[in-house]
């Protein structure tokens, strides 16, 4: 166990890196704070090269692989490198799949696509949705933010561990659903689109969700059925995570 106190120990640096997507591509790492997540990460197998703690006692409570760097930090060095107000002083530097690029060559399944999302919260919910809705995967389309994003990873609170993760390109990824004959469907009001509740869940599906501003893209619409889901009351429109879990749990039933 190495024990690091100074803030300028380029461990440290390399660390904080790994809030900003930049620094996780170049060292094909994030970071992982909380007891929780890192105990999900250990449970699931994944591929840790460093554990950090600022008390060598949260050890004990932990079963590491003798090829694990461990690290004794400060509660200030906690601070610098965690992107929460108050870090549990436990972290988990995780390697990242390079698979999560590449489009399955044998796509069956049950999929959401994020087209274009901003809101961490919502991506984490809709994860954890997924998960609980027992889907496949979640592929992160371009412009949706990145999957390892601290704030991203916090929200989706373990359930990235347990069904698979993918970034693309969202028209790719269509292209191979049609080829494999599996239904995609594109949420959006308009008149061509079809209740929800018009459609019949089946074994393998793609459903698409859009923007929380904007929607899902016109270039996307023109290759999917459009969907809608009905409403009793006078709202507008439904929150993008809340309106997934209704289409996932729907069409998966």
């Amino acid at each position: 166990m190495e024990i690091i106190k100074s803030n300028q120990n380029k461990h440290v640096k390399n660390w904080k890196k790994l809030q900003t997507k930049k620094g996780r591509q170049a060292s094909n790492s994030y970071l992982l704070e909380g007891w929780h997540l890192v105990n999900e990460a250990l449970s699931n197998h994944q591929i840790i090269t460093s554990i950090l703690v600022v008390n060598a006692e949260y050890l004990q409570d932990l079963n590491l692989d003798k090829s694990v760097d461990v690290y004794l930090i400060t509660d200030e060095i906690a601070k610098i490198i965690s992107d929460t107000q108050s870090p549990q002083g436990i972290f988990a530097v995780v390697r990242i799949d390079q698979n999560e690029t590449n489009i399955p060559k044998t796509l069956t399944g049950k999929f959401v696509l994020l087209d274009g999302l901003q809101d961490p919260g919502n991506i984490g919910t809709i994860v954890r949705t997924a998960d609980a809705a027992g889907l496949d995967g979640v592929v992160f389309g371009d412009g949706t933010v990145d999957i390892f994003n601290p704030k991203v990873v916090r929200s989706m609170q373990g359930s990235q561990f347990h069904i698979s993760l993918y970034n693309g390109n969202l028209i790719d990824w269509i292209k191979q659903f049609n080829l494999n004959k599996i239904p995609v469907y594109g949420t959006e009001l308009n008149k061509s689109a079809v209740s929800l509740y018009d459609i019949k869940p089946g074994n393998d599906f793609a459903l698409i969700m859009g923007n929380e501003g904007n929607g899902v893209s016109s270039e996307v619409l023109e290759m999917v059925q459009s969907v809608y889901i009905p409403m009793k009351g006078r709202a507008e429109s439904l929150n993008v995570a809340i309106a997934s879990g209704i289409a996932m749990f729907y069409l998966n039933k």
